[in-house]
């Protein structure tokens, strides 16, 4: 069992929690995940480390609360226990000295994007972050990014907060003004990573994304979690989560996380959250 430390509302439903993790606490690497099952009957919920602390063996995990099992990681309170969390899983990300590399985070990847801008910063490069969410207050880690940025730019869709627009506009906006980029990294909403991907293509600066694909058992037996890049089948648990960008099928990846939408909607209609049935 793996106690809770500390637990923080970041956004409306967006959930920090740190969790008793030595063994993984002392092993992660950026860009690596773990995966984590609430009880004896939950199922197994991908979550990207969004930070671990080895001298405390702890770790963090930032997540939204989308549907039964996650609505159920959020009931959870400090001093609360998670039956099992497994990792770190996945391929750490490559951390070089490079250049200039411009990091993307949309909606709650904006967790994701933090310890890959901060690990890229350490190795001496040039950072650039771009955040973006649909409005205020569901934009979080800011002063942690603006600290880890050489420059930062936060968008919202709605312009309640930095500038209207799509994070895709702000990296347009350095193109045009020859900003010279040699690696562009991005990570959230499937549709965000697809139009990062898209404009960076023109120009062949290499872009990764980090995937999402559904998981089951995140240790490439059961076959959930593939994915088309270039072509190819991979796995996004044991051969990502990070890809190229401009090789992978984005229109298949999005079609495939949404073949249990009708399944998870029923599942919350039948066992609805404690918070839901209280609303």
């Amino acid at each position: 069992m793996y106690s809770i430390c500390s637990k923080k509302s970041l956004a409306p439903g967006i959930n920090e929690i740190k969790i008793n993790a030595p063994e993984i606490a002392q092993k992660a690497k950026t860009g690596q995940f773990v995966i984590v099952i609430v009880d004896e009957k939950g199922e197994r919920i991908p979550l990207t480390l969004a930070d671990w602390n080895p001298v405390k063996n702890t770790i963090k995990l930032i997540f939204q609360e989308v549907g039964h099992s996650t609505n159920t990681l959020a009931e959870l309170k400090v001093g609360d226990s998670i039956q099992a969390v497994l990792g770190p899983l996945g391929k750490p990300t490559e951390i070089k000295n490079v250049g200039t590399i411009v990091c993307i985070g949309g909606g709650v990847g904006i967790a994701e994007v933090y310890p890959v801008s901060r690990a890229f910063k350490n190795e001496g490069n040039e950072v650039i972050g771009i955040i973006g969410a649909r409005s205020k207050n569901l934009i979080f880690l800011e002063k942690e990014m603006k600290d880890t940025c050489d420059q930062f730019y936060v968008t919202t869709d709605d312009g309640t907060y930095g500038q209207k627009g799509l994070v895709t506009e702000v990296l347009n906006k350095l193109f045009q003004a020859n900003k010279h980029i040699d690696l562009v990294y991005a990570i959230g909403p499937v549709p965000m990573m697809a139009a990062v991907s898209e404009a960076t293509r023109p120009l062949k600066i290499k872009t990764v994304v980090n995937l999402n694909p559904i998981m089951v058992d995140a240790t490439g037996m059961c076959g959930a979690c593939r994915v088309t890049v270039g072509g190819k089948t991979y796995f996004g648990c044991v051969d990502g989560p990070e890809f190229d960008g401009h090789l992978v099928d984005f229109k298949e990846l999005k079609s495939r996380l949404n073949l249990f939408k009708e399944q998870e909607e029923c599942l919350n209609k039948r066992c609805p959250s404690k918070r839901a049935k209280n609303e």
